[in-house]
C-alpha cells in the first residue's frame, strides 16, 4: 500500500474512530470527514422569493462538527408545510431557502464525538436538525427554545445564516437529531414518516387509541392518509372526512370504516360519535363543525397548519360540544424513531409518487390543488 493511501487512512481513523476506511471512500463526500473545518458543497432546489417557484441552487453547508453527521441524501419528500413556509404564509422568510424536512440517505462522514452512527448507516432527518448547545435532555425536543429546525431557521454556523433543508444532495445534522432507518423498509417509503408519520403518530399515541375506538381523521392528504393507516393498524374504526370525492376508493383501501365527503349536513350526521378526531387540514376551516363529531369530553387535535397558522373557532359551538381541543407539533426524537420502527415492522407505509427534481414545482401545484396521491418523493440523484 502506498504512503499516500496510508496517510489517508490515518486521517480517516483520526476523525471517525474505528470505522472502515474502505467504507468511507465509497462516498463522494469522504474528503470532508478528513478536513473538519471545510465547508460542504451542496446543490439543491431553493425558493428565492415568495412566488414559491423553486430553482436549482449551488450553496455551502457548515463543516462537519464534532457532534455532526454528514448524510448523502437519497430521497426527500414534499410536505405542504414546505409550500406554506416558502410562500411566506407563516411570516417573512430569508432567501434563498432550500425547503424539505423529510430526508433519508447514507451517512457519509461523522464527527469525532459521534457515537450513534457510523459511515454507511442508513439515516433519516425530520423537522429538527440540531440544538444550539448540543443538548439532548428531553424527549420533546421540538418544544425547546434551543432547537434548530431543518430549514429557514437562524443558524450562525450556516454560511447562509439559516438552516437549509432536504431538497438537496446532502445535509449536515447533529447525531441526536437523526434516526436510524431499518433495513426492512425502503428509503422511498420511509422518508414521509419523518414528518407526516411522526406528526400524526405522536398525538394518536398520546390519545391512547385502542381497538374498537371510533377515530376521525379530517383531511386526507400526506398526513391524513398516514393517520388513517396508523389508526387502522391499532384496530380502530376510522372515519375519514375529506373534501375530495376522487379519494374515496383510496381511503377505503386504507381500511377506513367510512369515508365522509364533507359538507356541514354530512358532518352533523356524525355529531357526538367519535372518541377522538385528528385534523390535518392545512387551511382555515370551521373547527367547531368538525369538533362536534367528537363525544363530550373527547379530544380534537389540530396538526395541520393553515395560512397565518389561524383557524376559525366558534366558542359557542365548542361549548355545546364540550370537547377538549388541543394542537400538536410533530414529535420528539425518541417518538420519531419509534414511528419509523413501528411502521416498518407493521408495514404501515405511505402511498407515494416518485418524481425528479425538475418536477418539484408541478408537484407543489398538485399538492395545493389536492391532486397528490399521497406523498411526492424526490429522487435526490436528480438534484
Amino acid at each position: 500500500m502506498s504512503d499516500d493511501i496510508n496517510e489517508q487512512r490515518r486521517k480517516v481513523l483520526k476523525v471517525t474512530g474505528a470505522i472502515s476506511a474502505a467504507a468511507m471512500i465509497t462516498s463522494p463526500f469522504h474528503v470532508f470527514a478528513t478536513e473538519p473545518n471545510r465547508r460542504i458543497p451542496s446543490q439543491g432546489y431553493a425558493a428565492f422569493d415568495e412566488s414559491g417557484i423553486l430553482k436549482p441552487w449551488t450553496f455551502e453547508r457548515r463543516p462537519v462538527g464534532d457532534h455532526d453527521i454528514l448524510i448523502e441524501t437519497k430521497f426527500a419528500s414534499i410536505c405542504h408545510s414546505d409550500i406554506h413556509q416558502e410562500k411566506g404564509h407563516w411570516g417573512k422568510q430569508q432567501y434563498p431557502q432550500v425547503p424539505g424536512h423529510e430526508i433519508v440517505g447514507m451517512v457519509a462522514a461523522v464527527g469525532k464525538n459521534v457515537t450513534k452512527f457510523k459511515v454507511g448507516d442508513r439515516a433519516g432527518v425530520g423537522c429538527m436538525c440540531g440544538n444550539h448547545y448540543h443538548k439532548h435532555d428531553t424527549y420533546e425536543e421540538q418544544y425547546s427554545p434551543d432547537t434548530l429546525f431543518t430549514y429557514g431557521y437562524p443558524d450562525t454556523r450556516s454560511p447562509s445564516g439559516i438552516t437549509q433543508g432536504g431538497y438537496s444532495n446532502n445535509i449536515v445534522v447533529e447525531e441526536n437529531f437523526a434516526v436510524h432507518i431499518p433495513e426492512n423498509v425502503s428509503f422511498q417509503e420511509a422518508v414521509p414518516l419523518l414528518c407526516a408519520g411522526i406528526t400524526t403518530y405522536s398525538p394518536l399515541m398520546r390519545a391512547d387509541i385502542k381497538k374498537g375506538m371510533k377515530v376521525g381523521v379530517a383531511g386526507i392528504g400526506g398526513l391524513g392518509h398516514l393517520a388513517v393507516k396508523i389508526a387502522v393498524s391499532k384496530g380502530c374504526d376510522v372515519y375519514a372526512f375529506t373534501t375530495s370525492p376522487s379519494k374515496v376508493k383510496d381511503i377505503e383501501s386504507f381500511g377506513a370504516t367510512a369515508v365522509v365527503v364533507n359538507d356541514l349536513s354530512k358532518l352533523q350526521e356524525y355529531s357526538g360519535q367519535m372518541d377522538y378526531v385528528i385534523s390535518t387540514i392545512p387551511y382555515d376551516f370551521n373547527v367547531a363543525a368538525y369538533a362536534a363529531t367528537v363525544k363530550p369530553y373527547g379530544t380534537f387535535t389540530q396538526v395541520g397548519m393553515p395560512i397565518r397558522s389561524e383557524v376559525t373557532m366558534n366558542a359557542l359551538y365548542l361549548a355545546f360540544s364540550r370537547v377538549n381541543f388541543n394542537a400538536s407539533l410533530i414529535g420528539g426524537m425518541k417518538e420519531t424513531q419509534e414511528v419509523v420502527n413501528y411502521c416498518a415492522d407493521n408495514k404501515v407505509l405511505p402511498q407515494i409518487e416518485m418524481i425528479q427534481a425538475d418536477q418539484i414545482n408541478q408537484a407543489w401545484e398538485n399538492v395545493v390543488d389536492k391532486k397528490a396521491r399521497y406523498r411526492y418523493v424526490i429522487d435526490a440523484s436528480t438534484f
